[in-house]
This record gives structure tokens, sequence and C-alpha cells, in this order.
């Protein structure tokens, strides 16, 4: 059997980057079908692994950059100069340098983590010359709303006392002025454009702190706390910079970095998939494609809204193509991923296991749930090429 089957999955966050889960997937078809063309689109929603994608896809260079992590430590992060033509293009992504991955189990507190990285990120690219800067937003592990990167850009985050504020999300009801008169006037001649998860909103039911919140460690009561503190930060942006972004699209953004983005580096968002599909070659390989197979860590009712195997999924629908979708968990609401693009799905998780154990055998789950995929279709393959035995009929005389 010949097919040419595209392989574009996602990342699984804290276990296998996005280029792991591409060759296990890849390896596994290959194992059942020998013959196949086999096409590699290692998918990157903003998160990690969006940095060194569009500096690979257009043969730039990296450079890393020691910066304030989440808990306050220093980290190692880098940036990426862009390749190419047209304007000197920086890019990076926010968990570089605040990302969950960076936050210490025991201390995944979302109130006490800050951006402040992300905005020294930002000063770096302006050091370099940078004349536009690309930031993707994903895998966070912070929600301040991006008042730790405002902070490293110059603003001023003022309590009553007229003292700065200190770093995380309980600090933001605590402001009581914005001062935006000593941010870097170098953001005034460079245009950011930022890739975010588009149904993210900052404030609200669906708003990050309570979407997002337990899943980086919040309590119940946290998450009020941390709600309250970014209806005091929104309410201020309005006050000092005339934007309302409370239900902006994508101002929810990696903890509400999206909104200060906006407000403090005069940012513009897009759903993250218009920015990334620009570099990679998705589409035309998509072209070329009998089936899909796309991947992520959890499968579930959130996964319509802005995660990679949707996305992937509707495209390859509007051209006729058929997707799998594999995924470590199988979550609530996975059957809205059937109406969003996706055709079939399964977890490679085929028998019960610790999370540890998942996360040190999923190149190996993977690689042997791509190959039991392959085989199945095999098989249905064969059975619709067999013809479809009629009954015989009995005689007329024997009736009745």
């Amino acid at each position: 059997m010949s097919f040419t089957i595209l392989v574009a999955p996602s990342g699984f966050k804290e276990s296998l980057s996005v280029n792991d889960v591409t060759r296990a997937i890849s390896a596994g078809v290959r194992s059942a079908l020998p013959a196949a063309r086999v096409l590699e689109a290692p998918m990157v929603d903003g998160g990690e692994g969006f940095t060194k994608a569009l500096v690979n896809a257009t043969k730039g260079t990296l450079h890393k950059a020691i910066v304030t992590g989440p808990v306050g430590c220093p980290v190692t992060a880098f940036f990426g100069m862009m390749g190419g033509g047209g304007p000197r293009t920086a890019v990076l992504e926010m968990a570089a340098a605040a990302g969950l991955s960076l936050v210490p189990k025991d201390r995944r507190n979302p109130g006490r983590t800050t951006s402040y990285g992300v905005g020294e990120l930002i000063l770096r690219a302006l050091d370099h010359g940078a004349d536009r800067i690309l930031i993707g937003c994903g895998d966070s592990g912070i929600n301040d709303g991006g008042a730790g990167m405002a902070q490293a850009l110059g603003a001023r985050l003022l309590d009553v006392d007229g003292q700065e504020i200190g770093f995380g999300g309980y600090e933001l009801s605590r402001i009581a002025e914005i001062d935006p008169s000593e941010i870097d006037t170098r953001l005034a001649d460079v245009s950011i454009d930022v890739a975010v998860n588009w149904h993210n909103v900052l404030l609200g039911p669906n708003g990050v702190a309570r979407v997002f919140g337990p899943q980086k460690g919040a309590t119940p009561d946290q998450v009020d706390a941390l709600e309250t503190g970014l209806e005091r930060y929104a309410d201020l942006i309005h006050q000092t910079t005339g934007l309302d972004l409370g239900q902006s699209n994508g101002s929810g953004a990696s903890g509400g970095l999206g909104t200060g983005l906006v407000a403090f580096a005069g940012a513009t968002l897009h759903p993250r998939f218009d920015i990334v599909m620009q570099y990679l070659r998705f589409d035309d390989m998509l072209d070329k494609a009998d089936l899909v197979i796309t991947a992520e860590g959890s499968l579930d009712g959130q996964s319509p809204y802005g995660k990679v195997p949707c996305e992937v999924a509707r495209r390859a629908r509007d051209q006729g193509i058929q997707t799998i979708a594999l995924a470590g968990t199988i979550g609530k609401g996975v059957h809205e991923t059937l109406d969003n693009g996706i055709d079939a799905f399964a977890s490679i998780i085929k028998r019960p296991c610790s999370l540890d154990e998942a996360i040190h055998k999923g190149e190996k789950l993977l690689r042997r749930a791509a190959e039991d995929a392959m085989r199945m279709m095999i098989v249905g393959i064969r059975l619709t090429d067999r013809p479809v035995p009629v009954p015989a009929q009995k005689p007329l005389h024997a009736l009745g």
C-alpha cells in the first residue's frame, strides 16, 4: 500500500518536544507501512518550540540570554534572529522566560510567579537591533497579566504609597497607579506581533484566572484573588491608556500576557496559527497528503478552542483529508473534536500506569500507538476492497 501521510503534532508538555513526538509517530507509521511516504510538519502554537521552529524555517540564528525566571531566580533563556529578507526580525517565546516548565512543582502558585523575564527578552531583542519582534504565547507558568513584563520594560506599577508593587498576580490588587512614562522609547520604533490563542480572554468566567489558574496550581480561593487583581489591573490600564482589554480576543493569552503586551509594548495580537503558518510549509505538505496524523498530550473539550489537533484537522477537512489524533489522555468533552475536524482519536496509553511511567515511556507509547492506528487503517481498507457477499436467494418454489 502506498500512501502519503502527513505527521503534524504538537509537543507533549513537560514530556516530549514536538520534534520528539513527530519522530516517534513517523517511526510507528513506517513500522506498519514501510512503503508509505511520510511528511513531517512539527506544529508549534506559540509555546515551547516556537522560536526554534521559526529560526530553523528561516535559517536564522539563536541567542542565549540570562533573564529573571518565573519564580524570581535567573534562568538561561533564548531568542532568535530570523533569516531572510525584510525587516530585521527577532522571535521569542514567553515560555523560555516564564514557562510552566521553569516553575518547580512545589512552587506552582500562579499568584507569585512573574513575567519579568519576558520583558528582559524583549529588551535583548532590541539590543540586537530588531525592527520587528514576533512573540509566541503558550505554556505559561504565570498569571500576572504581563505586569512583570511591563515593569522590565520600564513601566511603574505603584501602590497607594507610591512604591512599586512586587511580583505576581496577587500583587495586582495593590496597584493604585500606573506610570508608563519610563517605558523604553525604542519600543515606539518597532512592530510587535504576538501569536496567541484567540479564544483566551482576560476576565470573567472564561477568563484566564478561572480557566487556567487551577491548571497552574491555584486553589479556588486563590483563583478568586487572581481574578480580583486582574480586574483592578484592567481598570487601571483602561484609565491610563484608554484601552478596554478585559474581553478582547487574546487578552488572556499566557496568564494575561496578551493584555500587557498590547497595553505597554504597543503589540498587535494575532490568532497564533495565522503567524505560524506563514513560516511552516504545512499547507504545501497538506496538498500532497492522503491522511493526517496529529497529536497532543491531552485531547478534550478544550481542544477545539485553539489547540493544535483541531486547528490541523480543520484545515485537513477543508481539503477533504481525514485526520487521526493521538493523545496521552482523553478527557471530558473529547467528542466535540469530532465536530471540529478530527475523524478518529485514540489514547497512547493502553493499560493503567502512573504519570511518571507514561512520561518516561512516552516516545515508545507514541510509536506503538501510531503503528496500531495504521494497522487498523489497513484492515479497514482491505475490508472495503473486498466484494460484499450477497446471500443466495431461495428458489421461488421454496418460498412460503
